[in-house]
């Protein structure tokens, strides 16, 4: 079976917990309840549940509509796009402190570019002999 998309939770009819923690679609806590009755209350109010912490005893589900569902998948989109990549976490820049100024703009800029890509920079400034 192929590894499903771990995004944002399951969506939908097929949960395989019996016992799980509902909480309400504006945030308030529901309690715990059979699964059964958590999709009898899906169907009631039209709403998808939306697994939001599976390790949690027992598992935390959201009560969502299609648009909250939406938003929040944006929202995660943005957060991992905004993180840096693994292994390239930092950026090294070393120069000598006789450098030319447009050597040192042009490594300013260079700098700057890594900051707004969320790299950390080191930079080393060697002493002029």
């Amino acid at each position: 079976e192929p590894k499903r998309k771990a995004a944002f939770g399951s969506v939908g009819r097929r949960i395989p917990y019996r016992i799980l923690h509902v909480i309400n679609q504006d945030g308030e806590s529901l309690g715990n309840m059979h699964r059964a009755e958590a999709l009898k209350l899906m169907d009631q109010h039209d709403l998808k549940l939306v697994l939001l912490r599976e390790n949690a005893e027992p598992p935390v589900y959201r009560l969502m509509t299609g648009q909250q569902i939406h938003e929040e998948q944006l929202k995660r989109a943005e957060k991992k796009k905004a993180s840096p990549k693994p292994g390239m976490y930092i950026k090294e820049l070393s120069f000598s402190s006789a450098i030319a100024k447009n050597d040192l703009e042009t490594k300013t800029k260079q700098i700057a570019q890594w900051i707004e890509k969320k790299y950390h920079v080191k930079v080393t400034i060697r002493q002029a002999k």
